[in-house]
């Protein structure tokens, strides 16, 4: 199938899910359908395990977004099937580049559709297929055409026929979903990448090219490498010694500090630490990033340098170990939230993050090594977001722990209702609160037509 095709066909498929329809199981009936376009046209690509991971991935977030309809199911909707077009067609580019080039297409994608050369076919259109398409449908058509009008005036039964009548299309809406659909199917699959992804490409690589002109690249102009060696060392010395003050202090204030324990402080105390570790974590890495960027990840000169960013790393691992254990202590008193699980979500890929970080320096990696492994891990992250159903799992911990069991902020909560209609009858909170409001969420859900539908909602009881 040409790309023409792919592009004509997907535009009708996604109109005929999407006409008069909201968002729900056509989405995920979409994606499952760009997939095995994938899979089948293009399966002579497949050439690695990523490939097979990320059609699994596809399938499973496919399905996902069917069973939940939320933005992380979305999301991972979104980036599985990009990740695996870009993966198949550009295979030796660098999967973080598919996010600037997203960006880019959705831009010029409104100018581009006008060049027609680039994606219909080029041939001329054969005088055997123009017979055929004069003869067999123009011809006919424009004699039915007249005959009718002729029999129109001698008939009113005839006339009736045709024309008592109407059809029940939304011409305007119906043409907007095709030209979205247009766009969406014409941007996937004509993609463009500039040049200057490819050339740029071996930047992005894991490894040094030419080591030999690595060594000898300094920072600044006007400072040799003796110089930049050294004033890396005094600037990690200085940073490691406020960074002990400060992880010292800090857990001081968190393990043996005797304070009265209230919501509001601890809650305070919780978001100025994780603020801290967000903003040291992130220094800490651009400080490796600055000082290992090229040269001095082959000096034998950098040994002092390199011990130094070493301990630079393990003390923020420190900070991030002791945030978690304040963010644990936080959970343990009132319950666990939205905002609590994504500080377990945003230390575990800053510990990681870390983990790379040291691995760059031993095994003398580039820059782009760190951010090339990172996007899998945040990609992953997306994945299990959207996989589990995290208001439940709140739901039902809370409740076992007697901790965050407001009904208000229970009926806040997603994709829980079983857990939490149990827990409102149980304590005669039924009906209360902003209960009525959930339900008649639920009722909305349930009254969508096939297409519109999420399926976690068909499962769910109507409440007597």
């Amino acid at each position: 199938m040409k790309k023409h095709h792919l592009i004509l066909a997907c535009s009708l498929i996604f109109t005929l899910l999407f006409y008069k329809e909201s968002i729900g199981v056509n989405l995920a009936i979409f994606g499952l359908v760009i997939t095995g376009l994938i899979c089948y046209f293009f399966q002579d690509r497949f050439i690695d395990r990523t490939h097979l991971i990320l059609v699994v991935t596809s399938v499973l977030s496919c399905f996902a977004f069917a069973w939940y309809g939320d933005f992380a199911s979305f999301l991972a909707l979104a980036l599985s099937v990009l990740f695996l077009q870009f993966k198949t067609q550009d295979y030796k580019l660098k999967i973080i580049q598919v996010f600037p080039l997203v960006f880019l297409n959705g831009i010029t994608s409104l100018g581009r559709v006008l060049m027609f050369n680039q994606w219909l076919p080029e041939k001329k259109i054969s005088n055997d297929f123009t017979k055929k398409l004069i003869a067999y449908f123009i011809i006919p058509a424009v004699f039915l055409f007249f005959f009718f009008i002729v029999y129109s005036f001698g008939s009113e039964h005839f006339s009736s026929l045709f024309t008592d009548y109407t059809l029940d299309i939304d011409i305007v809406s119906l043409l907007l979903i095709s030209l979205l659909g247009f766009y969406i199917s014409f941007s996937f699959w004509n993609y463009w990448v500039p040049e200057v992804c490819y050339d740029k490409n071996e930047l992005l690589d894991n490894d040094f090219k030419n080591v030999d002109e690595v060594k000898n690249q300094n920072t600044f102009s006007f400072l040799d490498l003796d110089f930049e060696r050294k004033s890396g060392e005094i600037t990690l010395l200085l940073l490691n010694l406020m960074l002990l003050v400060f992880v010292v202090t800090y857990n001081y204030e968190q393990f043996f500090e005797v304070i009265e324990v209230q919501a509001s402080k601890l809650s305070a105390d919780t978001h100025e630490r994780v603020n801290s570790v967000i903003f040291s974590t992130l220094m800490a890495v651009g400080v490796i990033l600055f000082y290992f960027k090229g040269g001095f990840n082959f000096d034998k000169k950098a040994t002092t340098l390199k011990k130094l960013a070493k301990i630079w790393i393990f003390l923020n691992g420190v900070l991030i170990i002791s945030t978690i254990v304040k963010n644990s202590e936080y959970v343990s008193f009132f319950g666990l939230t939205y905002k609590r699980l994504g500080v377990y979500a945003f230390l575990i890929l800053a510990i990681i993050g870390l983990v790379y970080a040291f691995l760059k320096i031993t095994k003398q990696k580039t820059n782009a090594y760190l951010f090339n492994q990172m996007i899998w891990y945040f990609y992953g992250t997306v994945l299990l977001c959207s996989f589990v159903n995290w208001g439940n799992l709140i739901t039902t911990y809370n409740i076992s722990v007697n901790k965050g069991v407001e009904p208000k902020f229970l009926s806040g909560l997603n994709f829980n209702d079983e857990a939490r209609r149990e827990y409102f009858l149980r304590n005669n909170l039924d009906g209360k609160y902003q209960e009525s409001s959930r339900e008649e969420e639920i009722a909305q859900y349930k009254n969508q037509t096939i297409l519109s539908k999420v399926l976690y909602y068909e499962y769910i009881n109507d409440k007597k």
